[in-house]
């Protein structure tokens, strides 16, 4: 495999980790900052936000250079919102930090894949792009964990120095390793907007925001969940964000395999799962061996969504899938947005640390709803003899689907 795969995992590694690195630092940064836990949930909040805004946008600006200068313009910015993160004097300029950082990760994964797809010969695709993104799923495993280890041990800006350390190395990399190319031309824009008008692309992103949203209610909270409610020691925390990890990455393996077979079955299967871990995630987090597998539950069966979510999306646009895929990982963050927006208000409102499992759980029952209307809608149609929109299906590798959570 070439070398400039080696680039993009690490890119891939880097970005993972800044997104999901404040579920275990959110206690030292809150106290860092002087402020409550549900105020620090802001700084996951505007991170997801910042993707919302930026996948879209900076997928339109890739249009107009080459690909090899738009992931070293991301990576650039990349390196630049977390040095801003960690050496931030006040939590406004935290705040900005992540959503400067927030702005490279759609757009990186959705460019990153196709120059690793063009890397080698087509025989070889799927394995490159799952080098690639196997970063980001090594990330939930490893450089979580790494960073809450960090933050416990020096403080929470010496993780994201570290992660800025990455960018650096990543950066470094696609200028040495990847190859240049063209620009190409910009796709019309306009075939790409008229997806929209298919009401079922609109049913997948909402079954988007709000079943894989119901997993960030949860683990935005976890490490203050943890120690305040379960009775972990802090430094438990960074094996316990390891454990979720695993399960992610299981749960995504598992289930890419069978979204092909039968995807709106697997919806079915991972949002029920997910509602009722996230529901009992409430009474076994007073019980340290019930929340740890609570927390392998939540992990599997929430990355689990992921697979059939991302390709829901792209099979009901598969004539222009650019735009909807760059719309649905923006959906997938708006619903983390989302979630963490509301369990902080839970929390703040007095009913605990175990409340936000609440909200996870009946966001993840609404998003069931969802896609039992929106596939009944479908056999309605079907029965009518109507084209069910969008085409031909897009068969996507599983390990590209990681990227959208």
């Amino acid at each position: 495999m070439p070398l400039a795969l080696l680039a993009l995992a690490i890119g891939a590694f880097g970005i993972g980790t800044t997104e999901f690195a404040v579920m275990g630092l959110l206690p030292d940064m809150a106290a860092g900052f002087g402020v409550s836990i549900p105020l620090a949930g802001y700084a996951t909040t505007l991170y997801a936000l910042g993707v919302v805004i930026g996948a879209p946008l900076m997928t339109a600006l890739g249009t107009r250079f080459t690909r090899k200068q738009m992931l070293m313009l991301l990576m650039g910015l990349f390196i630049v919102g977390n040095l801003l993160t960690g050496l931030a004097p006040n939590f406004g300029i935290m705040l900005a930090g992540r959503i400067v950082a927030a702005f490279t990760h759609g757009a990186f994964f959705g460019i990153g894949a196709l120059v690793a797809a063009d890397l080698v010969a087509p025989q070889k695709r799927a394995a490159a792009l799952s080098l690639m993104f196997s970063g980001l799923t090594v990330a939930n495993v490893v450089g979580v964990p790494a960073g809450t280890m960090l933050s416990q041990h020096f403080d929470w800006r010496t993780t994201f120095y570290a992660i800025t350390a990455l960018g650096v190395i990543g950066l470094l990399g696609i200028v040495k390793l990847v190859p240049a190319q063209r620009a190409k031309a910009a796709s019309p824009m306009g075939s790409e907007l008229a997806v929209f008008r298919n009401p079922q692309v609109g049913l997948a992103m909402l079954m988007t925001i709000l079943g894989f949203g119901g997993v960030f209610a949860a683990v935005t909270y976890l490490a203050s969940m943890m120690t305040e409610v379960t009775g972990f020691a802090p430094s438990s925390v960074i094996w316990l964000t390891a454990v979720f990890g695993l399960g992610m990455v299981g749960g995504n393996l598992v289930s890419g395999r069978f979204t092909d077979r039968a995807m709106m079955p697997m919806l079915y299967v991972s949002l029920t799962g997910l509602a009722l871990s996230l529901a009992a995630f409430t009474f076994t987090a007073h019980d340290k061996i019930a929340a740890t597998v609570t927390i392998a539950l939540i992990g599997i069966f929430g990355f689990a969504t992921v697979p059939p979510l991302q390709k829901r999306v792209m099979d009901q646009a598969a004539s222009a899938p650019t735009l909807a895929s760059a719309g649905n990982i923006a959906a997938f963050n708006f619903g983390n947005a989302l979630a963490a927006w509301l369990g902080g208000i839970v929390i703040s409102a007095g009913l605990g640390y175990t409340a936000p499992n609440w909200v996870g759980a009946l966001m993840t029952v609404a998003a069931l709803g969802v896609a039992i209307f929106a596939s009944a809608l479908e056999r309605r149609k079907a029965g009518r003899g109507q084209v069910v929109a969008g085409g031909p299906t897009v068969v996507v590798d599983e390990s590209v689907l990681t990227a959208h959570g």
